[in-house]
């Protein structure tokens, strides 16, 4: 018998960012996180679980990524992900995963984060499991830490925790709204794409060479806590000058402590550098707009949502032929009905 289901999940964009690996087994963080899911971003996937047994003299998982077959490295992490939900499910069964994304691949914008979201929908569903928000915030993290908090629109907290039970995400609200739409802080992310090839350094791989080299990691984790509570204090006063602020403070430190590693690990572009010198400059003019980055050369700039398009306008004058985007805030994962 056939089991199949679909389902869709939008990348996010961490505020107070997450870096390094308390478990890396669990994948449970160092340090707690503050993202934003932006809508436009997704990664829609179909997972079936056609009867044929898994390993051994049997088949192994089929997945297609983006049209083209997924192979090595990409292969097996998908297949470890199938074999957790198939643990959990009872299931023997080998699986057709078949995943299409709007975001470029390797590139510092969560690409892994919205896949392992959609596929953490589709395969517990398509197994027969009916998990809670929560549940599915756990099991998206074994695959991609980041991928957590992909299970919910809006901005979300990622709780580190000390185990798989503690450590989950959940959306932030303020008095039982949106914290990040029209009647919160009405946000929107500008994202400055200055390169789109792969990453020479993997995250996971950099991540590992910060925590074990560089000696600026222990303040930058401690520090972090503490913009944590800084961020969700600005978020519950409506106050995006001071979101902004401690965001782009907290990225800034954490590549600091990347550039600290031995060997550095630099992911930073000469047109890196440009775009956040012209957000120093449209703040200078009166643009409400800071900067953040993630494992990648690419810059994210968060803004209020009536300024988004100005300040995308600004960059898109100051930095010629980079590829300029506006994303508003983005739903949390959905999941279709599956296929008996």
């Amino acid at each position: 018998m056939r089991f199949s289901a679909t389902a869709r999940a939008n990348s996010n964009i961490a505020l107070i960012k997450y870096w390094g690996k308390a478990d890396r087994r669990l994948t449970i963080p160092t340090t707690s996180s503050l993202s934003l899911t932006l809508a436009g971003t997704w990664t829609t996937t179909t997972v079936s679980f056609d009867g044929a047994p898994s390993g051994g003299d049997g088949r192994s998982d089929v997945v297609s990524i983006n049209g083209s077959p997924a192979t090595g490295a990409s292969h097996e992490r998908v297949s470890r992900f199938l074999d957790l939900v198939r643990s959990m499910a009872g299931l023997h069964e080998a699986a057709t995963v078949t995943s299409l994304s709007t975001v470029p691949l390797a590139a510092g914008l969560a690409s892994s984060a919205a896949g392992f979201a959609a596929l953490a929908g589709a395969a517990s569903r398509a197994a027969g499991l009916n998990l809670d928000p929560r549940s599915l915030s756990r099991l998206a993290r074994r695959g991609s830490g980041s991928a957590c908090r992909s299970v919910f629109g809006g901005l979300v907290q990622w709780h580190a925790g000390t185990d798989d039970a503690s450590s989950y995400a959940e959306p932030v609200t303020v008095d039982g709204r949106d914290a990040a739409g029209p009647t919160g802080l009405d946000l929107a992310m500008v994202v400055a794409c200055v390169a789109d090839g792969r990453k020479e350094i993997s995250s996971t791989r950099a991540m590992d060479l910060t925590m074990r080299t560089s000696s600026l990691y222990p303040a930058w984790a401690a520090s972090s806590a503490e913009d944590l509570e800084a961020a969700l204090q600005a978020v519950g006063e409506g106050d995006l000058r001071a979101l902004g602020e401690v965001a782009e403070a907290n990225a800034l430190g954490m590549h600091a402590t990347m550039i600290a590693s031995r060997p550095a690990v630099v992911y930073w572009a000469p047109r890196t550098v440009e775009v956040l010198h012209a957000v120093r400059r449209l703040r200078h003019d009166g643009l409400e707009a800071w900067a953040t980055m993630d494992a990648g050369p690419n810059v994210k700039i968060l803004t209020h949502r009536s300024r988004a398009d100005e300040v995308a306008q600004a960059l898109r004058a100051v930095a010629d032929g980079i590829e300029v985007s506006v994303h508003t805030p983005g739903s949390g994962l959905v999941i279709e009905e599956p296929e008996r």
